[in-house]
């Protein structure tokens, strides 16, 4: 039986619309750029060749973990949920409890984390932490840099 992904709807679309580009967009300039390397003559020295079929290769196996994980999706809409225990799918607001220098996160699945946007994944050791905790609560996880510590101050669904 298969394991279902658990994914937010942004995340759905976002992974969609990523596999709508690489199938119709991306596949073709491969396409064009492996015909007009093969124009220039002798293949096994040709680096335009090499370096246009190394991309094809990645494209087509990002667009096979895309269609399988888009296969195995839960979408769980976000804007429904609600309640003070932080869960899938919830935006977090944390204070450093060494540093008090506040940050935000929202938990979603692992083909949508993104920590520059503050979107972390499930699988995470600090979703991990967070699941299940609520406002005021204290969590403890590790990260390569030591033992950290974070007050839980709000948790939203939006």
């Amino acid at each position: 039986m298969e394991t279902k992904i658990p994914m937010t709807r942004d995340g759905y679309e976002r992974l969609q619309d990523e596999l709508k580009n690489l199938k119709f967009n991306e596949r073709h300039e491969i396409i064009a750029a492996i015909e007009e390397a093969r124009s220039h003559g002798d293949l096994s020295e040709n680096a335009e060749y090499h370096a246009a079929r190394e991309r094809q290769s990645f494209v087509e196996g990002r667009i096979q973990e895309l269609e399988a994980a888009l296969s195995r999706s839960q979408i769980i809409d976000v804007k429904s949920l609600s309640g003070d225990k932080v869960v899938f799918g919830a935006t977090v607001d944390l204070s450093d409890a060494e540093t008090e220098v506040k940050t935000t996160y929202q938990i979603v699945g692992q083909y949508e984390a993104n920590l520059e946007k503050g979107l972390i994944s499930l699988q995470s050791p600090l979703a991990r932490a967070l699941i299940g905790k609520e406002v005021g609560d204290f969590v403890e996880f590790s990260t390569p840099g030591g033992m950290k510590t974070y007050e839980i101050l709000n948790v939203r669904f939006v």
